[in-house]
């Protein structure tokens, strides 16, 4: 198994070292999606549309619609807000 890469490997070679704008920019955007990502799920497990969720937070349906889908760089502030009043979740950070 010479030839085997890691995924950290593979990140080095594409994006560059950690630290480098490129490889920043992929981290972040990797980031947003996730979020996003997470955002849906959690907003489907509870039955609730886009529009619905705006509306509890008072933001707008297109707002949500790009944090889904990793469009827009959140704060970890307004993703609590999203998350514990729209949602009725709770968010955990943690820092491994």
């Amino acid at each position: 198994m010479k030839d085997t890469t890691d995924f950290e490997d593979l990140l080095t070679e594409k994006y560059g070292i950690k630290g480098t704008p490129e490889r920043d920019k992929f981290e972040a955007d990797s980031l947003a999606f996730r979020l996003g990502a997470m955002l849906k799920e959690a907003r489907k497990e509870v039955n609730m549309t886009q529009e619905e969720l705006a509306q509890r937070t008072g933001t707008k349906k297109s707002y949500i619609s790009r944090i889904e889908r990793g469009l827009s760089d959140i704060q970890i502030s307004t993703y609590n807000r999203l998350v514990e009043i729209g949602l009725g979740k709770n968010l955990y950070v943690s820092i491994g």
